[in-house]
């Protein structure tokens, strides 16, 4: 690359931080445009009673992106475990609901904290206010709030927002505007990042954006979100809930999961998402495929460093 390359990362959970984690030792200009949809755990609680948009998944985007200490990683992640009212709280939560209060907008309080920590980029919440997230079920029952969704474990035809003209920011509009690359996931497909897409004028502005827009495919299924899913079932989901198909490329693991592996995610109704080459090439989807897997205690994860290197190396092809 001749020049320096500019790229819009949108997502949330643990998926988002692992493409960013990969990019942010490139000289590129990195937007992470976040999940605000979360209602559970330490961000619902601080959501709830001061409230704020969740702070859980801007957390983890920040330290994501940060250049800091292992041990100051360590404290911002730290969660508390007591008979206290800071029960299940994390560290990192309750400096950004800080500085939220100090400054008196979520928005400042995690710019400021972006700055604190030297961060790589900007973290932009999807949204600047509090929304619920709701889904319609296959059998026409609604689910209201994030993390109650998985918990009926049946299939979603689509997700809401409350409300539904939820504006964006107007930095989120600028970076999709010139970014060159726009990625999405991996995490969640329904709870993490589709609800990104949600907010209308992000969604257009995507759509019209002429930059490469790449979906980082899952390596595993979920359970009650993409029971049984494919590659071509994350894109078709996806574009369901827009006006228009954007996505013109498709990053997939093609490398095999190890058997005793493969026995313990079936006992979670969990399998590898497999490639259906056919259905992706009548979508006209580039798929750039190779093995994106490394192996964390047990547990499948993205390998950053290689997904990295598969993402800037998308800069020197053409799509089809």
């Amino acid at each position: 690359m001749t020049d320096r390359k500019k790229i819009v990362a949108i997502g949330g959970g643990t998926g988002l931080p692992a493409v960013l984690r990969g990019l942010k030792k490139y000289p590129v200009d990195i937007t992470a445009i976040v999940t605000v949809a979360d209602d559970g755990g330490s961000s619902g609680m601080l959501r709830n009673e001061l409230q704020i948009p969740p702070p859980g998944d801007i957390r983890n985007v920040l330290v994501s992106l940060s250049d800091i200490e292992p041990m100051f990683e360590k404290l911002l992640q730290h969660r508390f475990k007591s008979d206290s009212g800071l029960n299940g709280h994390s560290m990192g939560n309750l400096l950004i609901a800080a500085l939220a209060s100090i400054t008196g907008d979520f928005v400042k309080g995690v710019r400021e904290l972006s700055r604190i920590l030297n961060v790589h980029g900007q973290v932009l919440p999807a949204a600047d206010q509090m929304i619920m997230l709701g889904a319609v079920m296959s059998d026409g029952s609604i689910i209201e709030g994030e993390s109650h969704i998985t918990e009926v474990n049946k299939r979603i035809e689509h997700v809401f927002l409350k409300p539904a003209d939820i504006r964006p920011l107007p930095e989120s509009i600028r970076a999709i505007r010139e970014a060159d690359m726009i990625t999405f996931g991996p995490g969640s497909l329904y709870t993490s990042v589709i609800p990104n897409l949600l907010v209308p004028e992000l969604a257009k502005e995507i759509e019209r954006a002429k930059a490469r827009k790449v979906y980082v495919c899952n390596i595993m299924t979920q359970k009650g979100e993409t029971n049984h899913f494919t590659a071509s079932q994350h894109i078709e989901a996806i574009h369901r809930h827009v006006a228009r198909p954007f996505i013109d490329t498709i990053v997939v693991n093609s490398q095999p999961i190890k058997r005793d592996l493969l026995k313990r995610y079936a006992a979670e109704e969990s399998e590898p998402v497999r490639i259906d080459w056919e259905r992706l090439n009548d979508l006209g989807v580039d798929v750039i495929h190779g093995p994106l897997i490394k192996t964390t205690r047990g547990m499948v994860r993205h390998d950053e460093a290689v997904v990295g290197r598969m993402l800037l190396s998308l800069f020197t092809q053409k799509k089809v």
